[in-house]
């Protein structure tokens, strides 16, 4: 190996939804529960009735956290949330626009903010980097496994080995 790491960068557009969140959710049905009731009732809630994209972010003009880059990063891919159930983007991965506004030369907390201005549906440009293997393709480095599982060659081993004992032990008065 040379010691360089070598990157295929592709860009994708990712379209995401925001869920509901639980506080919606407890406002909806606070507010059906009052629809039973003969009065009137005015609920106000300020929390949004739509929950994040379901990823955190990092960098920004001043959070700088690749050398010569103050891109935004995705940090952190939450569980159940809009991103990890469309299932592509990825923690590393670099966003360039939030529906079509780039996001070149943005302090941190205006890249925030834009994504929790972005409303319900929300279009990503993004930049994925996958890691290059460097190298020989064939090429496994010690204690690394060979790729066959062990068993997928001692059972037919053993099997055919069985079965050659059984027709020598049958047949063996013939011989």
């Amino acid at each position: 190996m040379n010691g360089r790491v070598d990157y295929l960068v592709t860009e994708e557009e990712i379209n995401l939804t925001r869920g509901p969140s639980g506080l919606s959710s407890l406002f909806l049905l606070l507010c059906l529960r009052s629809l039973s009731f003969s009065s009137p009732r005015l609920l106000h809630t300020s929390s949004p009735i739509f929950s994040g994209l379901g990823f955190n972010i990092i960098g920004g003009t001043d959070q700088r956290e690749v050398s010569n880059d103050s891109g935004i990063y995705v940090s952190r891919i939450k569980e159940n949330g809009a991103a990890a159930l469309d299932g592509r983007l990825q923690e590393g991965d670099k966003i360039l626009s939030v529906n079509g506004q780039d996001l070149k030369n943005l302090l941190h907390q205006d890249a925030v903010d834009l994504f929790r201005n972005a409303g319900y549906a929300v279009s990503l440009r993004v930049q994925h980097r996958l890691q290059v293997q460097n190298g020989p393709i064939g090429h496994r480095g010690e204690g690394e496994p060979s790729g066959v599982p062990v068993a997928m060659v001692l059972v037919p081993v053993f099997a055919l080995t069985m079965i050659v004992a059984w027709a020598f032990m049958r047949y063996r008065q013939q011989l």
